[in-house]
């Protein structure tokens, strides 16, 4: 199949149902670039909308207005596609849809757009940075207020760049960056799951939980795995594991990875049972996805400051689950793929209000444009020994 002709079945079902783009992509050797293209899409969203706008009468619907948004983002954002082949590739598509006249509308359109490339480019090059660099207004502006100006940009320019894909091995061996263009199921040892795809960043919360042989570790919120395999390595087979996963799909996922990883002794449950206890407890909590944004682009046409609130109030409610089974002397680790501080720093504080007998041990944070890793948070919170 064309290749834009299945980037723009992606986008517009993305468009129409609000669907996990990264889960519509399909097999095959194409998919690489296929997603590239999606992606691209979705992150530019705003841009590619503002400067088709200026091109057409009516706004598109459906099919037109996918294959628009696909060609633009390869004749303004993919500068290694050539022109005639966006233009050319992207038409064929159109050619497939019903309707026959939207391949002669996508045409005409893109025709104009590369003409008049240089007039939008400089157009976009003075917007305001929300327009410029493609993102909800609310959000740009919280990031001026936390990072001023320049970090607000920063942040901004580096969740537009493509994500890299590092491997992680087990200890000592730690964390390798993928070669760009190759694939991680041609890396040696993806068979006998010798790693798995994992940013640095994810460390922080595994390092903070300082897990030992011998000890007895619950990972709340588990799927899809990355973090539970990061502490079955620690454990070395010495002590216990449960990965809790309370969705049914995700739960099927991490029992696939701690299959195809080969971490025996690991059990994966949908719920541990009530009153048990641990020494390690990991909360890696629903949350935002701010710190990821370069691997989900879609989540932040997600964002608003009313779901933030909706996603604190979950927060505190995985927490207030998860403290149950922390036992006497253990550590609770809550950890975020976000950088707000409604997410990661208020939320240990309100933990902490409501929770006396736990003190804070130490916290680390990831800020991508100062770390050049995903962006992530995590605390690590001791409860007190009984008698203390």
């Amino acid at each position: 199949m064309n290749t834009r002709r299945q980037a723009a079945f992606i986008v517009a079902r993305w468009i129409a149902t609000h669907d996990y783009p990264a889960e519509m992509l399909p097999p095959g050797p194409e998919r690489g670039f296929v997603q590239d293209l999606v992606f691209t899409t979705v992150r530019r969203f705003r841009p590619l909308r503002s400067t088709l706008g200026k091109l057409v009468a009516k706004w598109p619907k459906g099919e037109m207005e996918a294959l628009l948004l696909v060609g633009a983002a390869q004749i303004l954002y993919m500068p290694d596609v050539p022109d005639f082949a966006a233009v050319n590739e992207t038409v064929t598509a159109a050619k497939y849809c019903a309707n026959k006249s939207i391949a002669k509308v996508v045409n005409g359109v893109l025709r104009n757009l590369l003409r008049r490339r240089a007039e939008f480019e400089a157009a976009l090059a003075q917007a305001e940075l929300a327009e410029r660099e493609s993102y909800p207004n609310a959000l740009v502006k919280r990031w001026t207020a936390r990072y001023g100006e320049a970090g607000a940009e920063a942040l901004a320019k580096w969740h537009n760049e493509p994500a890299e894909t590092y491997l992680a091995y087990p200890p000592p061996r730690g964390f390798e960056k993928l070669e760009r263009g190759k694939k991680v199921t041609d890396v040696e040892g993806f068979a006998t799951g010798a790693f798995i795809v994992q940013d640095p960043a994810t460390a922080l919360a595994v390092e903070l939980l300082d897990v030992a042989p011998g000890q007895a570790v619950l990972d709340f919120c588990a799927a899809p795995g990355g973090k539970t395999a990061q502490i079955a390595w620690r454990l070395a087979g010495q002590g216990r594991l449960v990965a809790q996963e309370v969705n049914p799909k995700r739960l099927r996922r991490l029992r696939e990875n701690i299959l195809r990883l080969k971490l025996s002794g690991v059990e994966a449950l949908e719920k541990v049972a009530s009153g048990e206890l641990f020494d390690r407890v990991l909360v890696d909590a629903p949350c935002s996805n701010t710190g990821v944004f370069r691997r989900r682009p879609d989540a932040r046409w997600r964002w608003t400051p009313e779901r933030l609130q909706e996603i604190t109030t979950l927060q505190d409610e995985v927490l207030a689950a998860a403290v149950a089974h922390v036992a006497p002397g253990g550590v609770l680790v809550y950890s975020t793929c976000s950088n707000e501080p409604e997410e990661n720093a208020d939320r240990v504080a309100a933990f902490l209000a409501a929770h006396p007998d736990f003190e804070e041990i130490g916290r680390r944070e990831s800020v991508p444009f100062e770390t050049g890793h995903d962006g992530a948070f995590a605390c690590a919170l001791r409860r007190n020994s009984v008698g203390r």
